[in-house]
């Protein structure tokens, strides 16, 4: 199973912007589909965005022309790029990883996930 470290996180205030990073145990490249999710207090997990192995990429309406997932599968690594953050972005973020052909959004659940890092967007 890949093994996934997040990072990047922290405290912004409106309009801000920040990058998380995942990085994983093995090469990227192999990995179908990799993933970025939040989870606010009291809310339920959301799917933020996803990226397929050849690179196409999609996004959740709420982050759509804000965000971009990238990777770099030269270091192994998963990237969000957050722009003109929101109080209503703040969350725990969590990097998942599946690295079976399958739809990269929604289900079957990711097997693979990080220990997540919080984005808190305040004044």
């Amino acid at each position: 199973q890949v093994q996934l470290v997040d990072s990047g996180g922290g405290s912004v205030q409106p309009g801000g912007s920040l990058r998380l990073s995942c990085v994983a145990s093995s090469s990227t490249s192999g990995i179908y589909c990799m993933a970025w999710f939040r989870q606010a207090p009291g809310k339920e997990r959301e799917e933020v965005a996803t990226i397929v192995s050849v690179g196409g990429t999609s996004y959740a309406d709420s982050v759509k022309g804000r965000f971009i997932i990238s990777k770099d599968n030269a270091k192994n690594a998963l990237y969000l790029e957050m722009n003109d953050l929101k109080p209503e972005d703040t969350a725990m973020y969590y990097c998942a990883a599946d690295p079976v052909y399958r739809m990269c959004w929604g289900e079957p659940p990711y097997p693979s996930w990080g220990r997540g890092t919080q984005v808190t967007v305040s004044s």
